[in-house]
């Protein structure tokens, strides 16, 4: 039988530390290697919800978390091709934190991750 080391950790979090744990750990496993500038504003997304893609933009550049409301858009245009966004519409685009992550914001969230790794023989 074979012996296994474990580690466990626990700690309380708020909302958003909550929030950009599941992005960050999907980004992980996924290879995905974002700044952490993209991961917070894929947090905000993710809190706030569906919105506008120019009002997010500005709303961002707005709180001094990217210099330009246009590098905002290149992170969401990076994030769509990573699959961590979703965009659609014509003139006003609506962004949102694709569903298929299943991101948690709402209510108590629990989140329990099992990870393991097995030495070579």
């Amino acid at each position: 039988m074979a012996v296994v080391n474990q580690v466990e950790k626990k700690a309380r979090l708020d909302k958003f530390a909550t929030v950009q744990f599941q992005i960050i750990t999907h980004c992980f496993l996924s290879g995905v290697v974002l700044s952490s500038n993209e991961i917070a504003c894929l947090t905000m997304l993710a809190i706030e919800g569906e919105q506008e893609l120019n009002g997010f933009c500005q709303k961002m550049f707005a709180n001094a978390v990217f210099k330009s409301p246009q590098t905002v858009r290149n992170t969401i245009a990076k994030a769509e091709k990573n699959d961590l966004v979703v965009k659609e519409g014509k003139s006003k685009k609506k962004i949102w934190i694709n569903p298929i992550l299943k991101i948690q914001t709402e209510g108590n969230i629990l989140l329990d991750y099992k990870f393991l790794s097995i030495a070579s023989s």
